[in-house]
């Protein structure tokens, strides 16, 4: 935060707190000249108006509002670039990268600083580590579970749910179907394969997908007839003369979605043939993904949840699709 805004909030802040002093001394000035309890001849709805003084219990809390306000300033962060007396901070702001993260947890978590992050990351650890390491781990081994042997069991499917609303539910939904441009986990449609391993691979080290676009290469006109075979493909109702237009140029896009269109999940390329479209299978979205390609990233999971809650979330997104193998 530069000089001039830390000056800006300091003020603000102290200047709130000295003005409501003032209106609190103010207002416990008797300005009218006369005694207590007279009445001041004013009456509204059968209430009679009396100079009274404010009530002391009122008084005693607002003063104490003021005592605590100056104590919390003066031990936390609060006013500007003031860090505070106990060296407290909700986290450290100046990390970019998951290393420096996990590097300044671990520093403070050893040098026992007050980052709350920190302490409740260990706080986290202490009390439920061992519950991960259980459901994870086959009992009194070293080796992980199986997806399946995970999925079959209640409690660590709950546990995964959970760990999935935490860290995936911001692009996948809290229901795991997804929306445009983040895949549905619930059906059968994997751009990476569904099997357990492929799951916890994608988990645990993360995906970029990256389609080039065919404008240049294929002209508007080529990308029409592209787009249109493509919706063919699918069993759409399309012109049949420019559909095979599009299938003799469809050669550029076969060395990844294959001759046949029906994609390859070892480069994360969709089927082409069934009814699930990542970005939209509308003609216009189609030719939006062709015209221009389309990419997305997905993070690696590994150094930010653990190997064990990965296989926990990964156990429950398998069970997602798979309800039947449970």
């Amino acid at each position: 935060m530069t000089t001039f805004w830390s000056l800006w909030i300091i003020v603000i802040t102290v200047g709130t707190l000295l003005g409501c002093a003032a209106l609190l001394v103010w207002c416990l000035k008797d300005k009218m000249g006369v005694e207590d309890g007279a009445d001041m001849g004013h009456e509204y709805d059968g209430i009679r108006e009396l100079n009274n003084p404010l009530p002391k219990w009122w008084t005693y809390l607002f003063v104490g509002t003021f005592v605590f306000a100056a104590i919390y300033l003066a031990l936390y962060p609060g006013l500007g670039n003031f860090q505070g007396l106990l060296g407290w901070t909700s986290s450290d702001q100046t990390v970019t990268t998951v290393a420096q993260s996990k590097a300044s947890i671990s520093a403070s978590q050893d040098n026992k600083q007050l980052d709350q992050y920190a302490k409740e990351l260990d706080d986290a650890e202490t009390y439920f580590g061992e519950a991960f390491k259980r459901l994870a781990y086959v009992e009194n081994s070293d080796e992980l579970r199986s997806i399946p042997d995970i999925a079959g069991d209640s409690e660590a499917v709950k546990v995964g749910q959970r760990l999935f609303l935490q860290n995936c539910s911001q692009c996948h939904g809290s229901d795991a179907r997804g929306m445009k441009g983040f895949p549905n986990l619930a059906d059968d449609a994997w751009l990476y394969g569904g099997e357990p391993q492929a799951i916890v691979n994608t988990i645990m080290h993360g995906r970029i997908g990256q389609m080039p676009g065919w404008k240049d290469a294929l002209g508007e006109q080529g990308v029409k007839e592209v787009v249109t075979y493509t919706l063919s493909l699918s069993g759409r109702s399309v012109n049949a003369r420019e559909a095979e237009a599009g299938k003799a140029k469809f050669a550029v896009c076969a060395a990844c979605h294959g001759t046949d269109g029906k994609g390859n999940p070892l480069v994360g390329a969709p089927d082409l043939t069934d009814q699930y479209w990542l970005f939209g299978g509308s003609r216009a979205d189609v030719t939006e993904t062709v015209m221009n390609g389309r990419s997305g990233v997905m993070p690696a999971w590994k150094d930010i949840i653990g190997e064990d809650k990965v296989q926990l979330v990964s156990a429950y997104v398998w069970s997602l699709s798979n309800s039947d193998n449970k």
